[in-house]
């Protein structure tokens, strides 16, 4: 696949299956992360891969969040936040590592960055011929969470990128046409 062809064509895949992306794919699609634009050379991102009994501690610490944040919920509900993670093979948390307070660099380029850097495993991973989709929800801004992971005070949860082999049909793209986003000062 050539580069036009993948940046034009990258799409979610909601449905994974396994196996889970092996080492040498993961190690592309690192190495892919590794480039996103980044002033200062600060490399603000971490990666979390969650995979086998990872993906079910995931699902506790997702339910314990949610009993913290809502203590009457019913057990039948928590069942079901327990096995969101299991939707995919494997979960790879981006974190921003959020350095604030550098005037050239402000906290909100570096979460971009990783945000960049989340988007460049996503292109590797469908250059690979490998599903993935792109999710946050509460569970991405939960504390309990956030303290699980052990992030620091200002790192932020980018995302939680669903990895495996493409379990359906892509999703149809969307028809967007260019000149409907771009404003032009001549």
């Amino acid at each position: 696949m050539d580069a036009m062809t993948l940046l034009h064509e990258r799409n979610s895949m909601g449905k994974l299956m396994g196996p889970a992306p092996s080492r040498e794919q993961l190690d592309a699609m690192y190495r892919a992360a590794l480039r996103a634009p980044d002033h200062k050379e600060l490399t603000p991102w971490r990666f979390i891969e969650f995979s086998g009994d990872g993906i079910d501690r995931l699902g506790d610490l997702f339910a314990e969040g949610e009993r913290k944040a809502n203590p009457t919920i019913d057990e039948g509900k928590l069942d079901s936040i327990r096995k969101k993670p299991k939707r995919a093979p494997m979960i790879m948390a981006v974190i921003a590592k959020v350095t604030p307070e550098l005037p050239k660099v402000p906290p909100i380029e570096q979460v971009i960055s990783a945000g960049c850097a989340a988007h460049g495993i996503l292109l590797a991973a469908q250059a690979l011929g490998l599903g993935a989709m792109w999710r946050t929800g509460t569970f991405a801004f939960d504390e309990t969470v956030r303290q699980g992971l052990g992030l620091g005070e200002h790192d932020q949860i980018v995302g939680f990128l669903y990895l495996g082999q493409p379990g359906g049909r892509r999703k149809p793209l969307p028809k967007r046409d260019p000149s409907d986003f771009v404003e032009r000062w001549n």
